[in-house]
């Protein structure tokens, strides 16, 4: 008997979580269309949420910010930690002053247990020595984000991105195909995959905005290779500052207070491949911490950097 009731109780739950993941975000302003369990020869499947504007036409061509982390983004009461960056109300307020240019919002739900790989940027992970890959993965092991072996998958992540959404995307909504109209954007690893992806794909996005980077890779700075990989990588791999643009920032609380004395090395490797005020910000927000509560707090920032008029 008891082994019955535990058993409608599992089901109970599991089909509460289906009908969570299955219910629409509630915004303020403008309109979602999902896009359920996008299908991926890359990568597993996933939620795609597509927030348009209050005012969206066919017969207006907008801009397109593609953004990680999608099932955080709109509505709080449908996150696990209650919070969400509310991107529907702070882009919508910027539209509606003039300081904007008209985009759409390509929210990316990442794929749970596999969210560290496909957001680990993979090129700079491979440069490292066994040693050193070992002391990422104990490190990893230890903060329950891997088990045995991390093998990082984000270039597979990237493919389905480029290959496989941006298509539909340009496809089936009247949307800029052009670089200087794409953008990525995400937080802590989310801030990491975005810088990785206008790295690697310096022709299909023209701006990237990440918010408190999780240079660390793990959820340490001793014994931790990864942030000189990363800094080696960018020396070589970021894109032309003549017509790219990259935000940067962080705070200094909780898991931030990791960030700050790397993104003054990463600030340096900036200044010397030719980025200037005009293509590069980078914004130090002491007192806020690692959460969608900070971000979606100084969200407006990004937005104007990249999308302002």
């Amino acid at each position: 008997m008891i082994r019955k009731v535990k058993f409608i109780f599992l089901l109970f739950m599991l089909s509460r979580s289906i009908l969570a993941q299955n219910k629409l975000p509630q915004v303020n302003s403008g309109h979602i269309d999902r896009l359920e369990n996008f299908k991926s020869n890359f990568v597993s499947s996933r939620n795609v949420d597509i927030w348009l504007p209050e005012d969206y036409s066919a017969s207006t061509q907008y801009a397109v910010l593609y953004m990680h982390d999608g099932q955080m983004l709109f509505d709080p009461k449908q996150t696990w930690n209650k919070q969400a960056w509310n991107i529907d109300d702070v882009a919508s307020e910027l539209m509606k002053s003039m300081r904007l240019n008209n985009f759409i919002v390509v929210g990316i739900w990442n794929g749970g247990e596999t969210r560290h790989a496909d957001y680990f940027p993979q090129k700079p992970f491979e440069r490292l020595t066994k040693t050193e890959k070992d002391s990422v993965l104990s490190q990893l092991m230890r903060a329950e984000k891997t088990k045995e072996t991390f093998i990082p998958n984000s270039d597979l992540y990237l493919q389905f991105i480029v290959k496989e959404l941006k298509p539909y995307i340009d496809k089936h909504y009247s949307v800029f195909t052009n670089k200087e109209k794409t953008f990525i954007a995400g937080s802590s690893m989310g801030g990491l995959i975005s810088l990785y992806a206008i790295c690697e794909y310096p022709k299909i996005f023209g701006g990237a905005a990440c918010l408190s980077t999780h240079w660390v890779g793990s959820y340490s700075q001793e014994n931790n290779p990864f942030p000189m990989a990363m800094l080696n990588y960018l020396q070589i791999n970021l894109p032309d500052p003549k017509n790219h643009k990259i935000y940067f920032d962080c705070g200094n609380q909780t898991l931030d207070a990791l960030y700050p004395s790397i993104q003054l090395q990463v600030d340096q490797v900036m200044k010397r491949k030719g980025f200037n005020e005009d293509s590069w910000m980078s914004k130090y927000f002491p007192g806020d911490d690692h959460s969608e509560k900070s971000w979606s707090k100084r969200l407006h920032v990004p937005l104007l950097f990249l999308l302002g008029k």
